[in-house]
Formats: C-alpha cells, sequence, structure tokens
C-alpha cells in the first residue's frame, strides 16, 4: 500500500481545527451530568479491567457484584426508577447511563442491566405498588439482587411457547411452579448461578384447568445465601465472554409462591380463582406485557455503539502513532493514518458510529417519551418496539464488525489482552443475540412496515403478518409508509436527469436520502407483491413466508439504515454553525456514500446507479476520508472514553 498526501486540498468548507470539548458538549446532550457521573466511576473502579485477566472465575464474579453494588450508591443505575423509591425518575438518563458504561468493563454492564434493567424494570413495569413498595428501594440500592427468567433451553424467541407452568391453587391461594421438562428449564440466566435471591419468571399461567399465556411472578432462588427448597440451579459455566456475570440454569419442582406473587399490571387471579385482565385479548395482552420491557434493546443497542467506540478510539489513537514504510528513500516511515488503505478500513466505520450515535438519541428520546406518557399512544409504542428492535440489530451488528476490523488494524498489538481487544471481542459478541436474535428483531421491524403499525401489529404471528397482506392491496401496504410521499421526488434526483450528473451532486444530503428511501420504498413495495402472489397461488403461509425471508431482512435493514441516516441528517441540520458542523457533515457524507457503495450492487441492478455514477461514489468516499483524517482523533477523543479504561499501553503508549 501506497501513502497519499492527506493534506492536499483541503475542502473549502471545513476548518483546519475543531473544539474538542464544544463536540464533546453536543455528543453528551442533555445527559453530560449523567455521562460524568457514569465516566468517573468508570475511573473509580478501572482495576476491574485487570481483575477480568489476573482472578478467577469465582473470585471475578464477586468482584463485580461489588462494582456493581458499589454504583448503586452513587445513583447512575437507578436513573430510571421512581424517586420515591431511590430513584431518578428518568428513562432517558437511565439508558444514557448504561451507555456510557459500556466503555469500561463489559461483565460489570451486563451485571447492570440485568439487576437494574431486566430484573428491576419486570418489576416496576409489570407489577403493581404492592410489588413495588415490597422490592424496588432494596433493588435501586444494590441490596436485593435478582435476575430475569425468561429465556428456556427449548425457547428463546418464541416466548409465547414457554415451557414453564404456574398453576393456581385456589385452596391453597397459591401458584406452583413446575418445570416441565428440560427444554423448559430456564437457562443463561444472569445472575442466577451465584447471586440472585429472587428471580422474575415467565410462565405459563394455570387457572381452573385453563392456560392462560405467559405472565410472570416473583419466586424466590435463595435465602441466607442457600438455594430454596424445590429449586434447583446448576452453572452455566465458562462462557466465550462475560465471565463475570454468573449465568445458569434454573429448575422448578412444584415450588409455591403466593397470589401475590403475580405480577399483576395487565392481569390477576381473584383469591377465590377467578382470571381478570383490563385487556381481553390474549395475544395483545401478551404483546403488551413485552411491550414493557423494550428499554433492554434500547440499552443494548446503545451498549454496542459504545464498545464502537472505545475500539474506534484505540484503533485511531494507534494509527496516528505507529510508522510503517518508507514513502520515499529517506523520507521516513508513514503514519498508519496517513495511507489511504488504512484510512478506508477505520474512517468510514467512525462515520457509522457517529451515524449510530444520533439513530440511539432519537430511540431513546422516544422511549423517555412513551415510558413518561409524553406520547404514550399504541402506535408510538409500536413504532418504538420496531425501531428500537432495528436500531438493537445494526448497532449490535456493527459493534461486532467494528472490533474486528479495529483488532486486525492493530496488529499483533491488538492481539494483547491488555490492550483491551480480546475482551470487547469475547464480551461484546453475544450482543447480537440477547435481548432478542438480530435476525427475529427485524423480522419484527418488516412486521410493522407491512402492517402499517396498524392494531394487527401486536396480534399477528408470522402468519398471520401473511395472510394480513394477502388480503390487501398491494397499494394499501405501501400507503401506510412515509416512504410512499417521496417516491415521486426520489424519481426526480436519481441518475437520468442532467442535474445529477455531476460528481459534487453525491454530497447533497437530499440524494443522499433519496437514494435510501427509495430502496426502502421498492424493498417493501416488491416483498408486497411476494407474500400477496404466494398466497393467491394457494400456497401454504408458512412456506410464503419461508421462501420470501431473505427479502424481510434486506427490507428490515434497508428501513433502519434509512431511520439511522434521517437521524443524522437532522443532528447536523440542527448543529450550530461552525467547525465541528462542517466535520459533522462530511461524517454524514462519508456514511451516506459508504452506505450507498456497499449495497451498490442492489442499486445497479434496480436502474439506480450506473457504472460511471458507482465509480464516483467510490471516489468520493476516497476523498471524504482523506479530508476526515486531519480531524480523526478530535474524533474519537469528543466521545470521552476515559484513558483509565483504554489502558492499551502498546498502543497509546
Amino acid at each position: 500500500m501506497e501513502p497519499d498526501d492527506a493534506s492536499a486540498a483541503p475542502n473549502d468548507r471545513v476548518p483546519t481545527e475543531i473544539d474538542v470539548e464544544a463536540l464533546a458538549r453536543l455528543l453528551d446532550g442533555g445527559y453530560a451530568g449523567v455521562r460524568d457521573l457514569v465516566r468517573a466511576g468508570l475511573v473509580a473502579h478501572s482495576a476491574v479491567l485487570e481483575d477480568a485477566e489476573r482472578l478467577g472465575t469465582d473470585a471475578f464474579r464477586e468482584r463485580v457484584r461489588d462494582v456493581a453494588v458499589e454504583l448503586a450508591g452513587t445513583g447512575q443505575t437507578g436513573m430510571g426508577f421512581p424517586a420515591e423509591y431511590g430513584g431518578g425518575d428518568d428513562i432517558g438518563a437511565s439508558v444514557a447511563a448504561f451507555e456510557t458504561l459500556a466503555f469500561g468493563d463489559l461483565s460489570v454492564l451486563v451485571k447492570v442491566g440485568v439487576q437494574f434493567g431486566l430484573f428491576g424494570g419486570a418489576i416496576l413495569q409489570l407489577g403493581t405498588a404492592r410489588h413495588h413498595d415490597a422490592y424496588l428501594a432494596d433493588v435501586v440500592a444494590g441490596r436485593l439482587l435478582g435476575c430475569f427468567a425468561m429465556t428456556e433451553s427449548g425457547h428463546g424467541s418464541n416466548v409465547q411457547a414457554l415451557g414453564t407452568v404456574a398453576r393456581y391453587d385456589a385452596a391453597a391461594g397459591e401458584f406452583v411452579v413446575t418445570t416441565e421438562g428440560d427444554a423448559a428449564r430456564k437457562d443463561y440466566i444472569g445472575n442466577a448461578a451465584r447471586h440472585a435471591e429472587l428471580a422474575v419468571v415467565f410462565a405459563r399461567l394455570e387457572v381452573g384447568g385453563e392456560d392462560r399465556g405467559v405472565h410472570a411472578l416473583v419466586v424466590p432462588l435463595r435465602s441466607g445465601g442457600e438455594v430454596v427448597a424445590g429449586v434447583e440451579i446448576e452453572d452455566d459455566g465458562l462462557k466465550m465472554g462475560l465471565n463475570g456475570v454468573d449465568n445458569g440454569r434454573i429448575r422448578f419442582h412444584g415450588v409455591r409462591v403466593p397470589r401475590e406473587a403475580l405480577l399483576n399490571r395487565f392481569a390477576d387471579v381473584t383469591p377465590d380463582g377467578a382470571y381478570v385482565s383490563s385487556i381481553d385479548d390474549p395475544d395483545r395482552r401478551f404483546f403488551t406485557m413485552l411491550g414493557t420491557l423494550v428499554q433492554g434493546r434500547v440499552s443494548v443497542g446503545g451498549a454496542g455503539v459504545g464498545v464502537a467506540k472505545v475500539a474506534l478510539t484505540l484503533a485511531v489513537k494507534y494509527a496516528v502513532r505507529r510508522r510503517q514504510f518508507e514513502a520515499a528513500p529517506g523520507a521516513g516511515e508513514r503514519l498508519l493514518l496517513d495511507y489511504g488503505l488504512h484510512r478506508r478500513r477505520l474512517l468510514p466505520l467512525l462515520a457509522r458510529t457517529y451515524a449510530f450515535h444520533f439513530a440511539q438519541d432519537t430511540v431513546r428520546r422516544q422511549l423517555h417519551d412513551v415510558f413518561s406518557d409524553r406520547d404514550g399512544s399504541p402506535g408510538a409504542r409500536r413504532r418504538l418496539e420496531a425501531r428500537a428492535a432495528g436500531t438493537k440489530a445494526l448497532a449490535t451488528w456493527h459493534a461486532t464488525r467494528t472490533v474486528q476490523e479495529c483488532r486486525e488494524a492493530c496488529g499483533g498489538a491488538g492481539y494483547l489482552a491488555v490492550n483491551r481487544f480480546a475482551a470487547l471481542k469475547a464480551d461484546s459478541d453475544v450482543f447480537t443475540t440477547f435481548e432478542g436474535d438480530n435476525h427475529v428483531l427485524l423480522q419484527l421491524v418488516a412486521k410493522g412496515l407491512l402492517t402499517g403499525y396498524a392494531g394487527e401489529f401486536e396480534d399477528l404471528d408470522q402468519l398471520g403478518m401473511v395472510r394480513h397482506v394477502a388480503g390487501l392491496a398491494v397499494e394499501t401496504v405501501i400507503e401506510k409508509t412515509s416512504a410512499h410521499k417521496l417516491l415521486e421526488r426520489v424519481r426526480d434526483l436519481l441518475p437520468g436527469g442532467e442535474a445529477w450528473d455531476r460528481e459534487a451532486e453525491l454530497l447533497d444530503p437530499e440524494y443522499q436520502l433519496a437514494m435510501v428511501r427509495y430502496r426502502e420504498e421498492h424493498m417493501l413495495a416488491g416483498l408486497a407483491r411476494r407474500l400477496k402472489a404466494g398466497v393467491d397461488r394457494g400456497r401454504d403461509p408458512g412456506a410464503v413466508f419461508s421462501s420470501v425471508q431473505d427479502h424481510v431482512i434486506a427490507l428490515a435493514r434497508a428501513h433502519v439504515e434509512r431511520l439511522v441516516l434521517e437521524s443524522f441528517t437532522e443532528a447536523v441540520r440542527a448543529c450550530p454553525e461552525g467547525g465541528e458542523k462542517s466535520v459533522l457533515g462530511l461524517l454524514r457524507d462519508l456514511h451516506a456514500l459508504s452506505t450507498i457503495e456497499a449495497d451498490r450492487a442492489w442499486f445497479m441492478e434496480h436502474g439506480r446507479l450506473t457504472v460511471q455514477r458507482s465509480k464516483a461514489i467510490s471516489r468520493e468516499v476516497n476523498d471524504l476520508c482523506r479530508r476526515v483524517r486531519p480531524f480523526a482523533v478530535d474524533l474519537v477523543d469528543a466521545w470521552g472514553v476515559p484513558p483509565q479504561v483504554l489502558r492499551a499501553p502498546d498502543l497509546l503508549g
């Protein structure tokens, strides 16, 4: 690889330097105080990164628990709980804190997520005052540790098919919780193997011999540190990573809990054994219950963005220290980041990380608005669920890709444990499958698009979705999206018109948005037609859906990429005039054109790119990488990853 001149022909709309502190304030937004509190905690407990390497599994688990409890004492883990129980009354602040905590040890992050997000969040969102008063103050303070027992060995994503059963014994006024076969054992449950005293257990509720679907109950696991009678717990053992978290398998052998153990926000059982609910339809009730737990997906997506920021901070800073090969005899070796290929490897990932940062801002804001009742309408909740699912999927895949590319970009130094990539890679890999497998989540996104987030969105499984679409005119499906309104404008902007023949127009945000909007629109219409045609030919709806799943995932990805680009574009537009806005504009252009370039085969197949235009986009991406390069260190510094958690002496000096 040969270096080129990174300083040549600077763009006249870009300054020679930017104010890193001003950019950092912009990125931290309204949660700067919360994020700084978390950063201070990361610095105070930075030694846990070394503990992960030097301690045995049992000792490290205890260390991680101690750190999580100490963090609770600062208030940073309880931001989303009501103030009356020691919380901060701010769901958005809770997510911002979690995103920032991802800069540090990820076992601590996941321990905090299990304890306060999943276990505490389930009690808060699914329980009522009797549960809140009994548990929340101790949960928020870290005095009562628990776990979230949903996933089973035989069922993960298909929660409605869980095998654990809770039968109501009206004579005793108790539920009897039973694991019916190995497939029904609770598995991979964080906090279960060692520390949890209580579990929020998801089980099929049987009342009067009738199956009422999956509900959640509070079930004791331990008393005085000892496992209670009727509960069997097995350690899941060593994992690829996150070995500071004590994942375990749980079986229940006729464990009895009082009637009041049912988390009864949406359904209850009277003392005499009558099942009552404010939501008559069982499917709607189930999806409403799960919808209250969407914060977990929002948080995991944000954590994925945090992991990518750490990896890029390490790789970019290394690339402006490490030299390799002479550009010319006697000229001295050049910095890695002055090579076009190295910039191509790192800087589009940096731009995409900024894009996901602003996309995460959007979904966090929507979460806060929905759960603070600023916009709690059913439509807003459905859109939030789909957006959270899609953002989580693409952000965590981005994290996995970014960690790997950055590790390789640091060569042998990146392979040393002390330089953090080993832990980043091992500990973050599971993000793509917990809180929902990413491919399953993208199917949820597509379902929302095909049904227009209508009332049927909550009720339809995959087969129901196929039948629903088959019963509509394809044009009706399209009209339920916002994309169709832009179709004519998109056609005007795409190649074929004289106005778009110049390469400079590639940097027009309207062109960039038009491309991704058209792709989504075309995929949506095509998928709807394929579904309808399959059913019209008399094929089984299940077989029809299976035959188009690749199309479903492609549509969902295209939809989320459009949302991400829109969030980035709006953030740049809202940024105050100055150098920071100009550089963010460069990043937005780099992200947008990299996104189009990555899928240029589709755009060319569908007549949206000529060969010449495709080549022009690649040239522009290369040029944007060159123009971003002088700001690369400032751009990663603005994320505010504390140096104490970066460690990496071989990378940073």
